[in-house]
């Protein structure tokens, strides 16, 4: 094993658990910063389960697993935060969640088909079942919320946002790049770097984590 294997992901790993302890401090604890919260620390969990995994070596497919859980919750906790950040806050909202808790309960029973293929200095391969599928539902939130970035950008509403919607829409391109070259190179049948793609995606998130960190610092609503 190479001594520097997930030695990328203990660096953000710290990195995030900084702006996590100052957003705990600093945020006010409103509705959207509660949710920039909770990205934060699903990223920050990630970062330090792949650390885990790579750099100690605790290579397991229950460790696999458990990184499986936490990035899966990532799409759909954005797609909440942007949907609160545009007014959409309907009870029906919450079904977003549905496919990831389906993931999650469905690869609970299956864990040892959960193998971790290959470690590198900046990112992890895995194979786990039902992958097309997975990463359908893994990326369409992440579609939708670039989607209605978008829109709103141009709305005439005049509406104040804590930071310009183009420091957001910029973030999601970081995510959404990445995700569109996974599909480039599955259609290629490039099959092992489209396993790291989830991996890979949680390293471009880290520029993400940066704009959320600057909204949620900015966002003085006192309510909640």
């Amino acid at each position: 094993m190479n001594d520097w294997n997930g030695i990328i992901s203990l660096f953000i790993a710290c990195l995030e658990l900084i702006f996590l302890v100052n957003l705990l401090i600093f945020a006010e604890k409103n509705r959207l910063n509660v949710r920039v919260i909770a990205i934060v620390l699903l990223l920050f969990g990630y970062q330090t389960i792949e650390y885990f995994i790579c750099g100690i070596g605790f290579s397991t497919s229950f460790m696999a697993y458990l990184a499986f859980v936490d990035i899966t919750f990532l799409p759909p906790l954005n797609l909440f935060f942007i949907l609160a950040l545009f007014g959409i806050n309907s009870k029906i909202s919450r079904l977003i969640f549905l496919p990831a808790i389906a993931f999650v309960i469905y690869y609970s029973v299956i864990i040892s088909e959960f193998e971790v293929v290959k470690c590198t200095v900046l990112y992890a391969t895995y194979n786990y079942p039902l992958g097309d599928l997975y990463g359908f539902f893994y990326y369409s939130p992440l579609l939708i919320a670039f989607i209605l970035i978008v829109k709103n950008m141009y709305n005439t509403k005049g509406l104040n946002y804590p930071i310009h919607l183009k420091y957001l829409m910029y973030a999601h391109l970081a995510l959404i790049i990445p995700a569109t070259i996974g599909f480039i190179l599955l259609s290629l049948n490039l099959s092992l770097i489209v396993n790291s793609m989830e991996s890979i995606l949680c390293k471009f998130a880290f520029l993400y984590c940066l704009v959320l960190v600057y909204f949620s610092l900015s966002n003085k609503q006192k309510t909640v």
